[in-house]
């Protein structure tokens, strides 16, 4: 299933589940399973933290399997075709789909996609890919620490700067600003000190994550000892959809990674490639470490770290060239979409 968040004639983001090309709204369609809840809104962290009346996100497939039902629709293919996703009316259904008078079902093109959490409860990212540590450490003449085999480590990012698809990065002050391909699990269940044998239990799903970097920024900080801070503060983008755990299960390996190519692209242009099953420490063990001696909750944001040749420091090392304004960069992994900003002065 894929959980979106979204606009649609107003600026309040809605929670829907994504299906084919078509979303449907949550809470306008939540009569339909659960006769009580009437003239509800949600935003997608409300269902995470499993409101309202612990309905969480098994209720809220209950909602898009009633849609279905009311519909006389086996299938979201089935639903697809009755519904013309280019806007027109020609098709049965008409271009929005209304049941009882309340619109229910909307294509993608009369929504904004936002980011899946708008604002996450908290955002951690890890440095994950053996390939990436090596390659930026030795373009920053450094080698890689001895402790980052040991331990699965992470800094906390600004979560109240969170993007979503298709949205405009404003360029910080910065003369090196990089990407960075990465994906991100949401924690989708109150837990403290989760074993790795029962993390993937905590996961709601996973998303495309964009750490956006202002090197030089972050060198000067580093080189103190702290960090990084303001070399990351001003941009993470998350999106398009927070996708569950079994539309991935076709690419699942036996050791807990998933076999999910990663792709950046710069003005169409390829410029990394990697692929998830590379990497060091798998979702489960980051979980772990993550939540010892502290209580994860729902909407927490664990991010991978960069894929190996996921970002500039690595493919054209640490002289750049870097991204300008006007840029555009397109993320895009095996089964989560694409991810795509442009950088605006």
């Amino acid at each position: 299933m894929q959980f979106v968040s979204f606009n649609y004639g107003d600026t309040f983001p809605r929670a829907g589940i994504r299906l084919s090309n078509v979303v449907i709204d949550l809470a306008a369609a939540a009569p339909l399973a659960f006769e009580t809840m009437e003239d509800v809104r949600w935003e997608l962290l409300d269902i995470l933290a499993g409101q309202p009346d612990g309905m969480g996100m098994d209720g809220a497939v209950e909602i898009a399997a009633a849609v279905l039902d009311q519909l006389g629709i086996a299938s979201a293919d089935e639903l697809d075709t009755n519904i013309d996703t280019n806007g027109g009316s020609d098709s049965s259904f008409g271009d929005v789909l209304s049941i009882g008078g309340i619109e229910m079902v909307l294509p993608m093109s009369k929504v904004r996609l936002l980011a899946p959490l708008p604002r996450p409860s908290s955002m951690r990212d890890f440095y994950a890919f053996e390939e990436h540590v090596s390659t930026a450490a030795r373009n920053l003449g450094r080698h890689v620490p001895t402790a980052w085999y040991e331990i699965p480590t992470f800094y906390f990012t600004n979560h109240t700067a969170v993007y979503g698809p298709d949205d405009d990065i404003p360029m910080p002050r910065t003369k090196a600003l990089d990407y960075e391909l990465e994906i991100a699990c949401v924690i989708g269940r109150t837990g403290r000190d989760i074993t790795e044998e029962d993390a993937e239990n905590y996961i709601a799903g996973y998303t495309i994550m964009n750490d956006w970097s202002a090197r030089d920024v972050q060198r000067e900080e580093m080189s103190i000892g702290l960090g990084p801070a303001k070399g990351k503060d001003f941009a993470t983008s998350l999106g398009p959809a927070l996708v569950t755990l079994d539309e991935l299960e076709p690419y699942a390996l036996n050791d807990g990674r998933h076999h999910l190519e990663m792709v950046a692209r710069v003005n169409s242009v390829e410029r990394s490639r990697g692929t998830l099953r590379d990497i060091y420490y798998n979702f489960a063990q980051m979980i772990a470490y993550a939540s010892r001696d502290v209580t994860l909750y729902p909407g927490d944001v664990l991010g991978s770290g960069t894929v190996g040749t996921g970002c500039l420091l690595e493919t054209t090392g640490a002289q750049g060239p870097w991204l300008t304004a006007g840029d555009v960069v397109e993320l895009e992994i095996t089964g989560l979409g694409v991810l795509r900003n442009q950088v605006v002065a």
